[in-house]
């Protein structure tokens, strides 16, 4: 069978690989996408797009429950599950159906088919339906992986819709759980308990490291374990389960230290391993670290011409990471000079209720640097806008070098910070310092202003507490 011949190849069409195909069409290269599923990975169909479609939905649903503080009556209140899904389906197909559009608008040609790397600068390709049928091959000067990752599976708990979810099943169930218990409380964890605690459910967290969201800010962290409980949440921190038993409609969790706990479901969200399988690897320099690609500053592997992006490679789990070195490893293969990543900068979020945001170092890990810091925190109790909109809860602190005034690190919880991190993720690329932050003029009445004021109090300046 004819091979086809290529500048770049890129395997994986999730946010990583559809970015860098795009961008190397853009960049004059002839580029071909290799893609087994849907477009845009589990990002876009099974991960960060439609988990924020259901979480919007439980945000009105509370919305509703609440709306008569402020002023407006409404007749009776409850969810529509079906409803829900079928929007946060809708939505995922949208945003699918314009991946393809790009691509297409862009010159870039899709292949659906499983690739797998068949000596330098070739792919072999399966028909998707039938693994034992050839569909051809494929042969590029640069080949970049971007097969992204999948949930972890826990000992004891395959994946069954009915009563043991993994992030598929949480986001298409046929029902709400009476009680759920939710292994993992980083921010997929948190998430999901979130959306069913709001739907009625009875939720149970169980995490094995000492506080909810281990990777933020141990501040945000203990905030929202608080607000977790006021939600009537149940945590059990610092706790791994030592079996699990199913009897009749229930399973029955023995955790460390001798309590049990007894729920319909179980949702697994204890992390994620890279999809390295079956890529023919073993036939190259390229070096794994678990289930991760070692890659260098621009995604490059020890195999001369071989790139891993994304979930993939080593680093955080994050779409826009993954998105951000797309275009720098095409860019890079492109002959251009673009500035490697700094992991340090990459901000992430949890959509839970209340929101969390970061950027930057935390304090412990900025003292742990050397950093003598100056730390300026505000609430948003304090915030006229938050005030306004009943969304008191929460907080802003900031993270900056008393030697130089540089933003170390910003960190945030309450209603809408994921869209307040820009800010803070911008000044720091520009090497903000506290000069310039204290003379920026924020608009008025904004939630934005808590970050001014976080700012003014690391200085003793605060104006408004």
């Amino acid at each position: 069978m004819a091979t086809d011949e290529y500048d770049v190849a890129v395997v994986g069409a999730g946010p990583g690989g559809y970015v860098a195909a795009i961008r190397a069409a853009q960049l004059g290269l002839r580029t071909v996408i290799v893609e087994k599923a849907e477009l845009g990975g589990i990002c876009l169909n099974w991960g960060c797009i439609p988990t924020k479609a259901l979480l919007r939905s439980a945000e009105v649903l509370q919305t509703a429950r609440h709306a008569a503080a402020f002023g407006v009556q409404v007749g009776e209140v409850r969810p529509d599950l079906d409803a829900m899904v079928a929007r946060s389906r809708d939505v995922a197909r949208q945003l699918a159906q314009g991946v393809g559009y790009l691509l297409k608008k862009n010159g870039v040609k899709h292949v659906r088919a499983q690739a797998r790397l068949d000596g330098p600068g070739r792919l072999a390709l399966a028909a998707v339906d039938d693994a034992g049928r050839t569909a051809g091959a494929i042969r590029a000067a640069h080949i970049v992986l971007a097969t992204g990752a999948r949930a972890r599976i826990l000992p004891g708990l395959p994946p069954d819709p009915g009563t043991v979810w993994y992030y598929r099943e949480a986001l298409m169930p046929s029902r709400i759980p009476d009680r759920l218990l939710v292994i993992g409380a980083g921010a997929i964890g948190i998430e999901f308990a979130c959306f069913y605690r709001a739907l009625g459910c009875s939720v149970h967290i169980l995490e094995v490291a000492d506080r909810v969201l281990p990777a933020e800010d141990a501040e945000i962290s203990e905030h929202m374990a608080g607000a977790l409980r006021k939600q009537g949440v149940t945590l059990h921190l610092g706790c791994k389960y030592e079996s699990v038993q199913r009897t009749g409609d229930t399973w029955q969790i023995a955790l460390h230290g001798g309590d049990t706990v007894c729920v319909d479901v179980i949702l697994a969200a204890a992390g994620v391993v890279g999809n390295v399988e079956g890529l023919g690897l073993e036939r190259t320099a390229a070096r794994l670290e678990g289930s991760r690609i070692a890659t260098g500053p621009y995604g490059e592997t020890g195999e001369p011409g071989l790139y891993a992006i994304g979930d993939l490679a080593i680093g955080p789990c994050l779409a826009h990471k993954a998105s951000h070195q797309a275009v720098l490893c095409v860019e890079r293969i492109a002959g251009l000079s673009p500035h490697p990543l700094d992991l340090d900068q990459v901000p992430a979020c949890t959509y839970g209720h209340p929101q969390v945001a970061h950027v930057g170092l935390t304090e412990t890990q900025a003292r742990a640097r050397g950093y003598d810091v100056r730390i300026g925190r505000f609430p948003f109790k304090a915030n006229g806008k938050a005030i306004a909109q009943g969304a008191t809860d929460g907080f802003v602190k900031i993270v900056l070098s008393s030697a130089t005034g540089e933003l170390l690190g910003a960190h945030m919880i309450g209603e809408g910070v994921t869209e307040m991190i820009q800010g803070p993720g911008l000044a720091m690329t520009l090497e903000t310092t506290e000069a310039e932050l204290l003379q920026t003029v924020f608009a008025h009445p904004t939630q934005s202003e808590a970050l001014h004021e976080a700012v003014l109090s690391a200085y003793d300046r605060a104006l408004h507490i």
